[in-house]
């Protein structure tokens, strides 16, 4: 009997299961074919800090979400239409997210008294009612995996391993998903244990073909490729597009690039990605801690490479010195910070954007650098870029402010031709800058700290560059001869100057794009104005789709540059009555631009670990309305 098929223009999925389910193996695989189909899609990952949390139980729980569409989308979904829960922690653990109706795919062979209870569960919830509102679909993946698998010899603990491959297998087919890459995934994936190799794509195509043959599912799902503009695309994690963005900036500059970095969540995939570009002249250190990763970056600057350390903010914390140390040498360094959940150790593996007072202000002394921040998973390679440009023409330390959901999560990326991308000159110092008055026949000298009278920028001489030598450190420098100066009128200077050259760099930044259809029209309807940065982006550009949707005017303007802010941001504001300001913490954005610009900026803030949805924000928006 043919299958009835129902087109779809977008669907939210969430595999949820133990932590040691493969879960985010899982959804990586469902992501990587809905992206060779051709989907928009966005991603959200979401994994337990411990490597291997009580099994069964609720803090266990592992959870990988996927938002895909035949249209241009922006987030991974407010919340799920489909649940595929691996056992009773993963259903109680999300079953709050779902909307009256949705579809849950239960695995019921972990359904045992003893794991009902370690989830919580007074009673079975596939028995009790609870699930009468969802649509409920009962399968014994477990059981029917085990039993596929069972002609290769393996245990029934390996054997049940492929589990999450049978599930992926049956939603591939109830989606329609190609198949050809996740099983050539698999034959490279375990090429070397036959046995796992072939029982995983045994699970996989037993999942798809459960689904060809039962009457369990009476309907199949088509989602169409979404309209893309001609181009080579890949899907790309947001720390994978970093490190690619710092990448092709050493290419542009002609630097090498020099990585100094500690292992630490959610940073730690820009360090392993690095680590495999040994062709571009790209070396890696791991250091034994955050304060030596720093060191050694700021080193490799000071001899002529592109200096980068990455860390999240317990590790900014550590390095704060030697970035007040990078203000004061005046060397080109990249920072970057994926943020996540604090304070201390809070919450490593959750997302979180409150360390923009910190990149700020977190340092003694006046100490400014410029911040840059991304605003999506693709966006990370520009927001390198960019940073980039501004460390090594105005020798400076910047902060690229990524965060976990933007780390972790992914999205489709047209890859640029590499002549297109700008070309960055770190215009080294090849000859003596100054003449000496003192010396008897005027030779000429070296002062590394005789300014470019555009950027303010002081050169910067590759060490052993003859007649180039000179002395840094982190005491105060006198004015264009660099050497030591205690004297006030000179300190006095020197903080003015270095201020002075970070805020040049506004006058270098495009105008901001202000999304206002009601300024298009000439009308000036809106009256309202969404400011956000970084990873914000998406949920609040949903949003406020939803509020147009419903008949309102509301204008958006996103920030990539939070030091200095761009020239025309305050005229911008003073357009609008109200200013709302969404932000992953309690409130630092709109404490800036309220300090600044006397704006009675509104925040709304949630700091729950989680991003933002599209909804809360409409809501906040319609209440200002």
């Amino acid at each position: 009997m043919p299958r009835q098929v129902t087109r779809l223009d977008r669907v939210v999925i969430r595999f949820a299961g133990d932590s040691g389910d493969g879960m985010q193996l899982t959804g990586t695989r469902f992501t990587q074919e809905s992206a060779i189909f051709g989907n928009d899609l966005m991603t959200l990952p979401n994994f337990p800090a411990e490597i291997r949390a009580p099994q069964g139980t609720i803090p266990g729980v592992s959870s990988f979400q996927i938002h895909f569409a035949d249209h241009d989308i922006l987030t991974a979904g407010d919340a799920p239409d489909v649940l595929v829960a691996m056992n009773p922690a993963a259903l109680r653990a999300n079953l709050a997210d779902l909307p009256k109706g949705a579809t849950i795919i239960v695995d019921t062979h972990d359904f045992t008294g003893r794991n009902l209870a370690k989830a919580g569960y007074d009673a079975d919830p596939l028995e009790s009612g609870e699930l009468d509102a969802y649509q409920l679909h009962r399968v014994d993946l477990t059981g029917m995996t085990v039993e596929a698998v069972k002609e290769f010899g393996l245990s029934r603990k390996d054997a049940a391993r492929a589990k999450n491959m049978f599930a992926l297998g049956l939603l591939c087919w109830l989606y329609g998903r190609p198949t050809e890459s996740t099983i050539g995934f698999l034959e490279r994936q375990f090429a070397r244990a036959p046995e796992i190799r072939d029982a995983n794509i045994l699970a996989f195509t037993t999942g798809w073909n459960f689904g060809e043959t039962t009457e369990t599912f009476a309907v199949r799902y088509e989602i169409a490729p979404a309209a893309q503009a001609p181009g080579t695309y890949r899907n790309i994690t947001g720390n994978l597009a970093l490190a690619h963005g710092l990448v092709a900036a050493a290419v542009r500059s002609g630097l090498p690039l020099f990585l100094g970095s500690y292992p630490i969540t959610p940073a730690s995939d820009i360090l392993h990605e690095l680590s495999r570009q040994k062709v571009f002249g790209v070396t890696t250190f791991q250091a034994e801690d955050e304060i030596a990763g720093i060191g050694a970056a700021l080193g490799a600057a000071y001899a002529g490479s592109l200096g980068v350390t990455t860390t999240s903010g317990p590790g900014v914390s550590l390095k704060s010195e030697a970035i007040g140390l990078a203000v004061a040498l005046e060397l080109p360094l990249l920072v970057v910070n994926v943020q996540r959940g604090g304070p201390s150790t809070g919450l490593p593996t959750k997302t979180e954007q409150a360390d923009l007072l910190q990149a700020m202000y977190g340092r003694n002394g006046e100490a400014p650098i410029p911040i840059v921040a991304p605003s999506t998973p693709s966006d990370c390679f520009a927001a390198a870029l960019e940073a980039a440009r501004i460390a090594i023409t105005w020798r400076t330390p910047v902060m690229l402010l990524s965060d976990g959901y933007l780390a972790n999560g992914s999205e489709p990326w047209r890859i640029p031709d590499l002549d297109d991308l700008p070309a960055i000159d770190p215009g080294f110092a090849t000859t003596p800058n100054h003449t000496s008055k003192a010396s008897s026949n005027g030779a000429d000298e070296f002062w590394p700290y005789q300014r470019d009278p555009e950027t303010l920028a002081r050169p910067w001489a590759v060490p052993g560059t003859a007649g180039l030598e000179h002395r840094i450190g982190g005491l105060e420098k006198g004015d264009g001869h660099g050497n030591i100066s205690y004297d006030p009128a000179n300190h006095d200077l020197m903080v003015h100057t270095r201020a002075a050259k970070v805020a040049r760099i506004a006058d270098t930044l495009p105008p901001l794009t202000v999304d206002d259809p009601s300024a298009a029209r000439g009308d000036g309807g809106a009256r309202v104005l969404v400011v956000g940065w970084g990873s914000t982006y998406g949920p609040i550009a949903a949003g406020v789709r939803l509020v147009r949707g419903a008949g309102h005017d509301v204008a958006q303007v996103h920030l990539r540059h939070l030091n200095p802010l761009p020239r025309d941001l305050g005229e911008i504001l003073k357009r609008y009555d109200r200013v709302l300001v969404p932000e992953m913490n309690l409130g630092q954005l709109s404490l800036l631009l309220r300090a600044r610009y006397l704006v009675d900026a509104v925040g709304l803030n949630v700091v729950r670990g989680l991003p933002l949805t599209s909804g809360e924000i409409a809501d906040a928006i319609e209440e200002l309305l």
